[in-house]
């Protein structure tokens, strides 16, 4: 899952597509800013027919963080000098090896005041220039989503697309069309909104084992609420690896792991006591930790327990439930395949630094997260399908009603 200071170097975009011609541009060339060389009068050169259009309209407000650029017609860019207006730091940029455009290489800066001055010849030499000066967008007047699974990554079959987005939507439809998830396997991929700043993608059954996703995310200028506009652009894409199901059942205190298929290995565990019992349902490891620190307080379990090196584990849950190694169970009596005795989260045997070729090892080395762990016959209720990237215990019926689409 995509952690906010994970989500802070890439969800703006770092690499988001700068599309130039996506937005309509504004022809600047010929107006009170721009100069050519001729003189006036009836033996005077021509004026240039270059024609510069800065998409930024000078004096403008609310400017696209990804799309300002400049453009020519009837001649070729010579020079184009951008600088951030209070401190006149330039901002790399280039021009197109035909001339016809330039663009900057980094994506702009929010609620930032910025000056560009551009130069254009025509066949003839004759020379012209334009100037825009303009302010984007306002980090109070836009939104940006934070987004789960990363570019490149891969995933295991129940990993969903879900957003998270930073101010409330009000127009979802507007937002929700603005974003496509497709699948090699050709599976149909529907959006379902819990509440107003989370939006999730996912087929009706499990991704296909080895198929590649594509999701498109075009939010620039999108108005997502009043006075409120997106600012990404960019398309990420991920692979589906092998499937892995694996089911703990509470009864018996096993989980059986499942892969392609075929049953690889059935590991004992132990689940939730009688008075913390463990969440039943499909829930999608969403993070993975060789070790953490879990604290009860932190779950509203008082001073339960407070231990700094868990090793081995892997997030099932947003409210706390995981699946993790275990070293501080009664090596006289231990509980792994007989009782429940933790606090609703799944143990395996484990030792303290989790280097021991443990069950709780073999699984961590033997899982990715979008991996599906379902578990059934607890005395607890099925899993919220929001609480974590669980929303597969949702009936298909129910999630479609949830798009705005």
């Amino acid at each position: 899952m995509t952690t906010p200071d994970i989500a802070a170097r890439r969800v703006l975009g770092a690499c988001a597509a700068l599309v130039v011609g996506s937005l309509a541009l504004t022809a600047c060339g010929g107006d009170a800013n721009a100069t050519d060389n001729g003189k006036g009068g009836k033996n005077s050169p021509k004026a240039s027919t270059a024609q510069i259009l800065i998409s930024a309209k000078d004096g403008s407000t609310g400017a696209s963080i990804n799309a300002t650029g400049v453009k020519v017609s009837g001649g070729r860019l010579t020079e184009v000098r951008m600088t951030t207006a209070e401190s006149g730091q330039t901002v790399a940029g280039a021009i197109s090896a035909d001339g016809g455009s330039w663009k900057p290489k980094r994506q702009l800066e929010r609620g930032t005041k910025y000056e560009i001055d551009a130069t254009a010849k025509d066949s003839g030499g004759r020379t012209t220039t334009t100037r825009s000066v303009f302010t984007t967008v306002t980090t109070a007047n836009s939104f940006i989503g934070t987004y789960t699974p990363d570019n490149g990554t891969t995933v295991g079959v129940g990993m969903p697309v879900s957003f998270k987005f930073d101010k409330s939507i009000t127009d979802r439809k507007a937002v929700q069309s603005h974003i496509t998830v497709d699948s090699s396997s050709g599976q149909q991929v529907i959006g379902h909104w819990f509440g107003d700043q989370r939006l999730d993608f996912r087929p009706q059954e499990y991704w296909k084992a080895g198929s590649r996703v594509t999701l498109k995310i075009d939010l620039d200028g999108v108005q997502g609420a009043k006075g409120v506009y997106g600012v990404q652009k960019k398309t990420v894409s991920f692979t589906v690896g092998r499937s892995q199901v694996s089911t703990v059942d509470a009864d018996t205190q096993t989980m059986t792991v499942v892969r392609d298929g075929r049953t690889i290995k059935t590991v004992p565990i132990s689940t939730g006591d009688p008075q913390h019992t463990t969440y039943n349902g499909q829930m999608v490891i969403s993070e993975k930790f060789r070790q953490t620190p879990m604290d009860s307080r932190t779950v509203g379990l008082g001073n339960a327990y407070n231990i700094p090196d868990v090793p081995h584990a892997m997030r099932l849950t947003d409210s706390g439930t995981f699946i993790h190694g275990n070293y501080w169970y009664n090596k006289a009596n231990p509980p792994f395949g007989r009782e429940g005795t933790s606090h609703g989260c799944v143990g395996l045997a484990d030792v303290q630094g989790g280097q021991g070729a443990t069950s709780a090892k073999w699984f961590f080395d033997n899982s990715i997260t979008g991996d599906v762990v379902i578990v059934k016959n607890s005395p607890d209720k099925t899993v919220a399908p929001d609480n974590g990237l669980n929303g597969w215990n949702m009936p298909w019926s129910a999630w479609t009603a949830g798009s705005a689409l």
